[in-house]
């Protein structure tokens, strides 16, 4: 296990996310010990833990199991599936069938047939004051929502302008936009081992220059909570990812990278990459480029009511109100959302080609009983 600089931000999220971990073991085994909050973390952060944890247990307590088999469904999958090909879709339908449609609203693990973790549903995981931070730091990322959208093909539907809708309030502008302190340009992710001389990551057009930091900084607590969650949903996965971080502080270091090594020293997410989304529509889909056997986490909050996430390939449905969180592989769960009026997500996700690119092996599939 990789030490965290103690001058790094990735530091005081993985103190926190260890507090997350002891209060959800204590939550889940009924065990009324109190467990004392790390001097590092404020009051706000210490209150947002405490009452993640209660979610995070309260989801693993109610577990369901489907008749899948997720490893078999993920060979079945085209290499690049968006979940967007009809013929495709009624293929796999045909092969693995689900049950009645259900509604789930209350926090909730969903396991396939082996008892792999598929999805972690957390309704009301993100705290109030939390959800303001993040919508105030989304309004101040105003300049980059605007040049996010595209004029090209409907297909590139993430930044289409017809999928984004305007604000009922003034502040929120429609777009998305990615942001990370590492990144692979399309077409030059490495597969398999990356060559000496071949592509590297740089830094996001996003987060270079003198504002970077300022909208990494203003994401800090958002990105401790998710990073916290996935402490505790898939740990191997966390810790894979804070070896990744390290590894990559240090490469920008020895390569004299100055915006990188900025942006990683102030980056408090384990997850190497986020998308910031605002007023988007979306339909179903599949992320071909989130690995089979990871978790991505989205945090939706905002103005909107009537908010239902569609879990096609699963039969299910989720209430999907302020301040939820959802952990799955968007890669294997064919996922869309409907909503009324205003609403930001903020998705955290890990690019596998960075890991590879420092050298750190892909972990394998989370399982119910290996939450510990």
């Amino acid at each position: 296990m990789t030490a965290v600089p103690a001058d790094c931000a990735l530091y005081t999220t993985c103190i926190a996310s260890e507090f997350v971990k002891q209060l959800f073991d204590c939550n889940v085994a009924g065990n009324a010990q109190s467990i004392s909050p790390p001097l590092t973390i404020d009051v706000p952060t210490m209150l947002a833990c405490q009452h993640l944890a209660r979610v995070l247990a309260d989801a693993y307590s109610n577990p369901i199991q489907l008749d899948l088999d997720m490893i078999r469904y993920n060979e079945a999958l085209h290499k690049r599936s968006t979940g967007m090909v009809a013929t495709h879709e009624d293929s796999l339908l045909e092969k693995f069938p689900h049950g009645q449609e259900r509604l789930l609203e209350k926090p909730s693990v969903i396991l396939d047939s082996a008892g792999h973790i598929i999805l972690w549903y957390l309704p009301d995981a993100i705290s109030p004051w939390i959800q303001a931070e993040m919508e105030d730091a989304t309004i101040g990322m105003v300049s980059l929502l605007m040049k996010s959208m595209t004029s090209g093909l409907d297909t590139q539907w993430r930044t289409f302008p017809s999928n984004f809708h305007a604000s009922d309030r003034r502040q929120l502008t429609p777009g998305c936009i990615n942001l990370a302190p590492c990144w692979f340009m399309q077409g030059q992710e490495p597969h398999g081992l990356p060559l000496a001389d071949g592509f590297t990551p740089d830094v996001l057009a996003a987060l270079k220059g003198k504002g970077g930091p300022k909208i990494i900084i203003s994401m800090q607590r958002a990105a401790l909570l998710a990073s916290a969650a996935l402490r505790v949903m898939h740990p191997k996965l966390y810790w894979a990812s804070v070896t990744t971080h390290i590894k990559l502080a240090r490469w920008a270091v020895e390569r004299g990278l100055s915006d990188m090594s900025t942006c990683l020293q102030f980056w408090a997410s384990v997850f190497n990459c986020a998308a910031v989304i605002c007023n988007r529509q979306c339909p179903l889909h599949q992320d071909p480029s989130s690995t089979p056997e990871g978790f991505d986490v989205m945090s939706s909050v905002g103005h909107y009511c009537n908010g239902l996430m569609t879990l096609s390939n699963l039969g299910i449905r989720l209430q999907y109100n302020l301040g939820a969180m959802v952990g799955c592989s968007g890669h294997f769960v064919r996922h869309g959302v409907t909503y009324t009026s205003d609403r930001i997500v903020w998705a955290w996700f890990i690019r596998d080609s960075l890991q590879n690119f420092v050298g750190t092996p892909r972990p394998s599939y989370a399982t119910y009983m290996g939450v510990d």
